[in-house]
C-alpha cells in the first residue's frame, strides 16, 4: 500500500498533466546550473537560531527563515534554490526536504505544478482542517481562525472529516456563508475507520461510528475478513476519496455485534484513536519493577513514615495520587500533601514516558478504566496504597487562621498511607464525630478534624479571593451482575469532597508560584475570561431579567460570583447560571501564565495527579530540576500544552459517546412512558430535555412543540412562536412522552406531553 505522501503526489503529477523531473534532474535544471559558492550569510542571521541549535546538533534554517526567504525571493523556487539561498549542504538535503514537506502538510507552504516552492499566503489559499457534517455537506476549519468555508456535498466528496487542506474561497452560498473549493489534501487524518459492515445487493459497505464520516467505504470481495453484515469492524482505507470515487477500504479487525457487553466502549476507542495498548517496550520496562520500595530509591528523601498520612476518595477508587496530613500549628495549621512521585518511576524519553505523553491522561468509562500509565505504576507503585511504603513528591505548606497559605516547601520524601478512607466514610466521620466509623478510625479522627477545621478557613479565603462556584449535576451509572444498567443516580458532593479539594488546590497554587518564582517553564492551567462578544452577548441577556454583571469590560470571577449569589434563590436560576457557564471559555493548557480566571488565581497549574495527568507529571520533574539547580527541558513547553489540552479533549468526546449509548441503551425498553424534566437547551431545530430522578436528555424535535412557526433566538436561548408567542427556554420545566431511542446514532426523541 503506498503511504500518503505517496499518494498525494501521484495525484499532484496526475493533476499536472506531465510526470515530475526525478530530484537529480531537477537539481540540474538551468537556475541552478552555476551552483555557485553556497553562503551561510542568511543562516547565521536566522532570527531562532538558538532555538535550532536548542533542539538539534546540527540546526537547519527554521520555517520562518524560510518563509521570510521566500517572502524576499517574491516568486515561487525550486527546492534546489531555496537550498541554494539557505546554504543547505549535501548532507543536509534530505532532513530539509523533510522539513519543507512538514511545512507543506501544515499549510505554510506547497508546491506549484511546476514543482516550484509556493507561499500558501501569497496564493489566496486558505490553510485548515475539514469538520464533515452527517447530512453529508462539512466546513474548513481555518487555522487563521477567520470565518469557516462551507463545503457542499460535492467537494465533501473528496475529503474526510479531520483532513487537512488548502482551500480557496469560490463565493456565497445561498445563506450568505463564505464556500470554499478545496485545492488540494495536505494529510489524509484518516487510516483506520470503526463502524457498521452492511451488505446491499451483493455489495460491502462500512458506515462510520463518527457520524461526520458521511461517506460509505466500499469494501472488496474477499477484503471482508469474514465479518457479517451488522458487525461492528475495523476498516482500513486503502484508497481514499476522489471527485469522482467513493473510498475503498479492508476489514482488518472484526468486533463483535453491536449489543455485544462493553462493545460501547471498544468502538469509543478506536473511533477517537485512543491508545489503549502498551508497547513491548513498554511492558518489558515494567517487567523490571518489583512491586516494593527499594531501600536504595529512599536516599535522599525525608522520612514521612510516622505520620499519619491518608487517602481519602471514591468507593471504586483504584489509584490513589494524593494522601493528606493536617495538624495545628500557632493560630495556623502545617499542611501536608504528599503526591505519588511517578517521576522516580518514568524517565524523560524512555517507553514508558512516550507512551504517557501519547495517551496524556486517563480515561475513565463506566467499568473500565484505560490508564495513562500500566497497572504495575498505576494501581501498585505509583499508587498510595495503605501500610505500604511509597515514593512521594511533598508539599509542605503553613496555613494562617484566615486560609493564606504562608510558608511552603517541596521535597521528595517516603511515606506510609495510614488508611484508605472514602468521602462518604469521611463525611460521615465528620458529620458523626461519635458513630460507629468516627470509632473505628479513632485515632485519625484527631487530624480529620484539623483537616476539617482547615477547610473552613480556606473556603472563607476562596468566597473572599472570589472564585466561582458553579452547582453542576453529576451522576453515576450503577450496573447490574450482567453488565447491564440498573439505575443512574446522581452523586452529591459533600464536605469531605470539598476537604480533599482545597487542599489540592493549595498544593497546585504553591507548584505554580515555585515555579514562577524561580524562573522555570512549565505548563499553567489558564482560565481565560469571556471574549467582548461572550460578555456583550451575556450582558445583553441579563438585561432581559433586570440584572446586570458588575465588572465593566474586564469583569472578575468575582463579579460572576456575585451575580451568582444573587440569582441562587431565583426560580430561573439554572437558567441563569447555565448562560453564564457558557459565556467563559474552556480551560487549556499552556506555559504561558493568563491566570485562572474562574478560581481567581493569578497563577495555577496541576501537580496532584501524575499517575492520570501527563501535565502533572511535566510539572513535578520541573520541580525536581529547580531544586537540583537545574532546568528541565521536555521539548516545546507550547506543543506540549496544545498536546495535552487536545488529549484531555478527545477523553472527554470519548466519554460522552459512551455514556449517551449506555443511556439509550437503558432507555430502549421505556418507549412510550412519560417523564418530568427541564429544558437544558434551545437550538434552532429544537430543545434538549434533561429528565429529573433518571439523568437521560434527549430531543424534542421543534416540530413536536405545536402548529405554529418556532424562530430561534441566540442571544436569549430560546425558542419563540411566531403566532402563539408560546416560548421554550432553558430551565423551563416540561412534561414528555418517549417516543424512539436510536442506539446506533444515540439518539433520543421526546414528544411534549400537553399540560
Amino acid at each position: 500500500m503506498k503511504t500518503r505522501k505517496a499518494q498525494s503526489a501521484m495525484r499532484g503529477r496526475k493533476r499536472s498533466g506531465a510526470r515530475a523531473a526525478p530530484a537529480a534532474a531537477r537539481r540540474a535544471a538551468p537556475e541552478d546550473a552555476r551552483d555557485p559558492p553556497r553562503s551561510n550569510a542568511l543562516r547565521s542571521g536566522d532570527p531562532h537560531l538558538e532555538r535550532e541549535r536548542s533542539k538539534y546538533a546540527e540546526p537547519l534554517p527554521s520555517r520562518e527563515l524560510i518563509l521570510q526567504t521566500l517572502e524576499a525571493q517574491g516568486v515561487p523556487l525550486s527546492s534546489a534554490k531555496l537550498q541554494q539561498l539557505l546554504g543547505i549542504s549535501e548532507a543536509e538535503r534530505e532532513t530539509f526536504e523533510r522539513r519543507l514537506a512538514a511545512m507543506q502538510r501544515e499549510g505554510q507552504v506547497m508546491r506549484n505544478r511546476r514543482d516550484a516552492i509556493c507561499l500558501v499566503t501569497r496564493l489566496d489559499l486558505i490553510p485548515g482542517r475539514v469538520q464533515g457534517h452527517p447530512d453529508g455537506y462539512g466546513f474548513v476549519i481555518r487555522d487563521d481562525e477567520g470565518p469557516d468555508l462551507f463545503l457542499g456535498p460535492d467537494e465533501m466528496h473528496k475529503v474526510l472529516h479531520g483532513d487537512r487542506v488548502v482551500a480557496r474561497e469560490s463565493g456565497t452560498d445561498r445563506r450568505g456563508r463564505p464556500e470554499g473549493k478545496i485545492v488540494e489534501v495536505l494529510e489524509r487524518a484518516n487510516q483506520r475507520v470503526v463502524g457498521r459492515l452492511h451488505s446491499e445487493r451483493g455489495m460491502l459497505f462500512v458506515t462510520a461510528e463518527n457520524r461526520r464520516i458521511s461517506q460509505e467505504l466500499l469494501i472488496p470481495p474477499g477484503d471482508a475478513l469474514n465479518a457479517r453484515a451488522g458487525q461492528v469492524v475495523m476498516a482500513e482505507i486503502v484508497v481514499q476519496p476522489a471527485k469522482h470515487a467513493q473510498p475503498i477500504a479492508r476489514v482488518v479487525e472484526v468486533l463483535g455485534n453491536y449489543a455485544d457487553p462493553g462493545m460501547e466502549i471498544e468502538i469509543a476507542l478506536r473511533k477517537h484513536a485512543l491508545p489503549y495498548v502498551f508497547s513491548r517496550a513498554v511492558e518489558k520496562l515494567c517487567a523490571k519493577f518489583t512491586g516494593r520500595v527499594e531501600a536504595a530509591d529512599s536516599t535522599g528523601r525525608e522520612d514521612l513514615r510516622k505520620l499519619p498520612l491518608v487517602t481519602i476518595d471514591g468507593e471504586t477508587a483504584k489509584d490513589f495520587d494524593d494522601a493528606v496530613y493536617c495538624e495545628p500549628r500557632g493560630k495556623g495549621y502545617r499542611l501536608i500533601v504528599a503526591i505519588a512521585d511517578v517521576s522516580h518511576y518514568v524517565g524523560h524519553g524512555d517507553a514508558l514516558d512516550g507512551a504517557a505523553r501519547e495517551r496524556g491522561n486517563s480515561v475513565y468509562f463506566p467499568r473500565r478504566v484505560i490508564p495513562m500509565l500500566p497497572e504495575v505504576l498505576s494501581n501498585g507503585l505509583c499508587s498510595l496504597n495503605p501500610e505500604v511504603d511509597r515514593l512521594c513528591m511533598a508539599c509542605d505548606m503553613t496555613v494562617d487562621a484566615h486560609g493564606e497559605v504562608g510558608d511552603y516547601r517541596f521535597y521528595p520524601a517516603v511515606m506510609r498511607s495510614h488508611a484508605r478512607l472514602t468521602y462518604t466514610a469521611v463525611a460521615d466521620m465528620l458529620a458523626n464525630p461519635q458513630g460507629a466509623a468516627a470509632r473505628g478510625h479513632a485515632r485519625l479522627m484527631p487530624q480529620l478534624a484539623h483537616l476539617y477545621r482547615l477547610y473552613h478557613a480556606l473556603a472563607k479565603a476562596r468566597a473572599k479571593r472570589g472564585a466561582i462556584d458553579f452547582e453542576t449535576i453529576e451522576t453515576q451509572m450503577l450496573f447490574d451482575a450482567h453488565g447491564k444498567i440498573d439505575r443512574i443516580v446522581q452523586v452529591r458532593r459533600n464536605d469531605a469532597h470539598r476537604v480533599i479539594e482545597e487542599c489540592m488546590l493549595a498544593a497546585n497554587v504553591c507548584a505554580s508560584d515555585f515555579l514562577r518564582a524561580h524562573d522555570h517553564p512549565t505548563l499553567y492551567r489558564v482560565h481565560e475570561g469571556p471574549t467582548a462578544e461572550k460578555l456583550q452577548a451575556l450582558r445583553d441577556f441579563l438585561k432581559g431579567f433586570g440584572l446586570s454583571l458588575s465588572g465593566g469590560d474586564t469583569p472578575h470571577a468575582s463579579d460572576y460570583a456575585k451575580l451568582l449569589a444573587r440569582t441562587k434563590e431565583r426560580p430561573d436560576a439554572q437558567l441563569l447560571q447555565t448562560v453564564m457557564l457558557r459565556s467563559l471559555r474552556q480551560a487549556v493548557y499552556s506555559p504561558d501564565n493568563v491566570g485562572h480566571f474562574g478560581l481567581a488565581y493569578e497563577s495555577y497549574t496541576h501537580f496532584t495527579s501524575p499517575i492520570r495527568r501527563y501535565p502533572d507529571l511535566l510539572v513535578h520533574r520541573a520541580i525536581k530540576s529547580v531544586l537540583r539547580g537545574k532546568r528541565y527541558a521536555p521539548g516545546s513547553w507550547q506543543e506540549l500544552g496544545a498536546h495535552c489540552s487536545q488529549t484531555e479533549r478527545r477523553a472527554d468526546e470519548a466519554t460522552r459517546d459512551v455514556d449517551a449509548w449506555l443511556k439509550c441503551y437503558f432507555m430502549r425498553d421505556r418507549v412510550g412512558e412519560t417523564f418530568p424534566g427541564t429544558i437544558s437547551a434551545a437550538v434552532a431545530f429544537g430543545i434538549f430535555v434533561a429528565l429529573d430522578d433518571v439523568f437521560v436528555e434527549g430531543l424534542v424535535h421543534v416540530s413536536e412543540l405545536g402548529t405554529d412557526y418556532f424562530h430561534f433566538d441566540a442571544g436569549k436561548h430560546q425558542l419563540l412562536g411566531e403566532r402563539t408567542a408560546k416560548r421554550f427556554r432553558i430551565g423551563d420545566r416540561v412534561r414528555v412522552k418517549l417516543v424512539r431511542v436510536d442506539i446506533e446514532s444515540s439518539k433520543i426523541d421526546f414528544a411534549l406531553v400537553d399540560g
